[in-house]
């Protein structure tokens, strides 16, 4: 405790780490008052229609993404996960279209246009979500709900859901610039974490009733969850150390080199970028039916219920293939290779070159197949909960999306806090070392 308190003081004393953390908790709070900001013209009295339809299904994920603002009709219901799915598809031409892979190479100026390009994409997808959140607001909610009626509600309605998203998204933005951590996993995190005591809660009161078990079976549930947070966190933090050997190089009159070092590879090199997109793409049939998806055949009534086999399938599938294309973002073999080359080094048994590449490759290949194959049984956790007799509400963090974006976005923002102190000759936040994040790239967003 004395420790705890001792770091406290020691944060509050670096003038620009205390600054990034208020700025950071200054943007976070906007977002959360902008996510009880009811829609103009919406009796906020009248939306139990809405809250019902989000209590379970892929509805009820979408809103713990978009921090209850879904549910509250909110200027900020639709989220940031706009801006999620027209990253995806931005970071997909990157690997197909050759205009694409050159702004990659651009350095500074290509990051900037990608960029310029994913915010037009990201307001080309609201103009098609919005207007089916509308018509989803029209189908659940009584008539007597909308104060304001016609057309004038509808497009106004649409302008402010719009810009809600087009806002949600500048604040992650400040936040990675002037804050801690990456904005936008920060802000995805916060708005799981809004919902946290409300699922604690009522997994709580579910157990004491006749049929819940009792508190041995609350405990029980406790003791499960903390085991599948540590397995989740050494599945973060897990690597394979690769050794390389520098030969010796004598510069005047000193030595240098000579020593065996080791790359670290990790297991999860993608981090929770994977789950968020997969879980991106599995809203996509549900919003192209407007949300609702009454009557809109088999398909979408398949991916409606996260409980059931297909949608489950193809979710862990996504994660599987987002987890190698972004492994493949993150690390690059050849950049490696060429790196070891220049500083003379090599991996013990390899030749330079060619053959490095190769070696590398594999490895990633190997590590990266049971990783992505943990992860994915990670993200199918909560179903399996709910089939066993969990909450709704509280299976949500019992593994699955919630926990493992907690636990990524939680290690990466302490990570850089630390790297603070660490600069400034004040002590880390653990004695045992300095606390393992996803990278130094915690992702591209």
């Amino acid at each position: 405790m004395k420790r705890f308190i001792e770091t406290l003081k020691n944060i509050w004393k670096i003038e620009d780490l205390r600054a990034r953390i208020l700025i950071t908790l200054g943007y976070i709070a906007i977002y959360r008052l902008g996510s009880y900001i009811v829609l103009p013209g919406i009796d906020p009295n009248q939306l139990a229609g809405l809250e019902s339809q989000t209590s379970d299904g892929v509805l009820s994920l979408l809103d713990m993404f978009s921090g209850g603002a879904f549910s509250r009709a909110s200027v900020f219901a639709l989220g940031i996960m706009p801006y999620i799915s027209a990253s995806i598809v931005v970071q997909l031409l990157g690997i197909a279209v050759p205009y694409f892979q050159r702004l990659q190479r651009e350095g500074e100026s290509g990051r900037k246009k990608i960029n310029q390009i994913t915010r037009y994409l990201t307001l080309g997808i609201l103009l098609l979500q919005a207007p089916s959140y509308i018509a989803n607001l029209h189908a659940q909610l009584p008539p007597s709900a909308f104060v304001l009626k016609g057309m004038f509600f509808t497009i106004s309605s649409l302008i402010i859901l719009t810009s809600g998203t087009m806002f949600v998204m500048w604040l992650g933005e400040r936040i990675t610039d002037r804050g801690i951590g990456n904005g936008i996993s920060l802000i995805i995190m916060i708005g799981i974490i809004a919902r946290l005591p409300f699922s604690f809660v009522a997994e709580f009161f579910s157990r004491l009733e006749q049929q819940g078990g009792g508190l041995v079976m609350f405990l029980v549930e406790m003791v499960i969850l903390f085991v599948i947070f540590m397995v989740s966190i050494a599945l973060v933090q897990a690597t394979r150390r690769i050794p390389v050997q520098y030969a010796k190089r004598i510069v005047g009159n000193k030595q240098y080199g000579g020593v065996r070092q080791y790359i670290p590879l990790k297991v999860n090199a993608a981090g929770v970028m994977p789950i968020i997109f997969a879980q991106a793409l599995m809203f996509v049939p549900l919003m192209f039916a407007g949300f609702g998806g009454d009557g809109a055949g088999g398909f979408v009534s398949a991916f409606a219920d996260y409980t059931g086999f297909w949608y489950n399938l193809v979710f862990a599938l996504l994660i599987i293939i987002f987890t190698y294309f972004y492994t493949a973002v993150t690390i690059n073999p050849t950049q490696m290779a060429e790196d070891m080359k220049k500083n003379g080094g090599f991996i013990p048994g390899v030749k330079p070159g060619k053959k490095t590449v190769e070696f590398l490759d594999n490895i990633m290949s190997r590590i990266t197949l049971p990783g992505s194959i943990f992860l994915a049984f990670i993200a199918i956790m909560p179903a399996l909960a709910m089939l066993a007799g969990v909450n709704n509400q509280f299976a949500q963090f019992y593994g699955g999306t919630s926990l493992l974006i907690l636990v990524g976005v939680v290690l990466d923002t302490l990570q850089q806090i630390e790297s603070h102190l660490l600069m400034r000759h004040y002590d880390g936040l653990t004695k045992s070392g300095r606390i393992k994040g996803r990278g130094s790239r915690t992702s591209a967003l």
